[in-house]
């Protein structure tokens, strides 16, 4: 099957960023597309760079953003995968995938599990962790492993949703550079982002769709000198090998076909699940194996 994800910026306005969305959307559908996914909080800039509680009133069009994004997978013929702002009650907020199934169905949702908070991604200050698990999304296309973002760096989610049977594992996402950064330091943060998301296609045999904003976005309050998203959105198939893959500054849509059969090739001669030592893990379950 075609899939498709869309690494784009923010254009200054929840509407004037929705229109290049969507025609982007389109066109990735026009050409053969029946999996489409878009990158971390894609309806807005990045506004964790900062601590403000005048952002919380974007999570008050949550419902009307469900019904337009199911409009636009339905019109579209596709599965989409959104990543939205979730206001359940006042103060209490989840970052939040979205899964459509190609009617405008919603075939599940994902509250993002591991909340960062860092300088420029202060993401505790809006996020209530997420209460749903690590729970694959049955769709028409296979079963969707859905994280997000900071939920790339963890091993034990892509497991977990291996597990539970998913087929293909996405991650919606927004991470960057700070330009005072050194050029070193910089390609070493990307490495690492890149290793180990095709880590986890690799350890647990599966496709990894890995969508990332690109562009520069400010800090509102100019406290921060603010992020320069990296882009550099992949695909990999199940040894981790990448099939696309974008640079760090152009918005593009990246294509690839995935096929579910090449799992199980892959897996029939590297049987990591088979081999797995499941009565020694017990040590998983703490903080840190100290006793304590």
């Amino acid at each position: 099957m075609k899939v498709a994800l869309i690494q784009q910026k923010y254009y200054g306005s929840k509407e004037s960023t929705l229109k290049v969305t969507l025609d982007k959307i389109k066109e990735a559908s026009h050409n053969g597309s029946i999996l489409i996914a878009l990158q971390e909080l894609h309806q807005t800039e990045y506004f964790c760079q900062c601590e403000d509680t005048k952002f919380f009133t974007y999570a008050n069009s949550f419902e009307e953003d469900v019904k337009f994004w199911s409009t636009v997978a339905k019109e579209n013929n596709i599965v989409l995968i959104t990543s939205l702002f979730e206001k359940r009650t006042a103060g209490l907020y989840h970052n939040t995938a979205v899964i459509f199934e190609k009617d405008g169905s919603i075939a599940g949702k994902y509250r993002k599990m591991h909340i960062p908070d860092d300088p420029g991604f202060y993401e505790k200050f809006y996020f209530t962790p997420g209460d749903l698990g690590f729970e694959p999304i049955q769709t028409s296309v296979g079963k969707l492993g859905v994280l997000i973002c900071w939920d790339q760096w963890y091993p034990e989610a892509a497991r977990i949703m291996t597990l539970k049977g998913a087929e293909i594992l996405i991650y919606p996402t927004a991470i960057g550079w700070f330009d005072e950064d050194s050029e070193e330091e910089k390609q070493r943060q990307l490495e690492s982002w890149i290793t180990i998301q095709r880590s986890h296609a690799i350890a647990n045999a599966i496709p990894v769709i890995s969508c990332n904003r690109v562009g520069f976005e400010s800090d509102p309050t100019g406290v921060m000198k603010g992020t320069r998203f990296w882009g550099n959105s992949f695909i990999c198939g199940a040894q981790g090998e990448l099939l696309t893959h974008a640079n760090h500054q152009n918005e593009t849509i990246l294509y690839a076909d995935i096929t579910h059969e090449r799992t199980k090739e892959v897996r029939d001669i590297w049987p990591f699940l088979r081999d797995r030592r499941i009565e020694e893990y017990d040590c998983l379950l703490k903080r840190f194996c100290d006793n304590q």
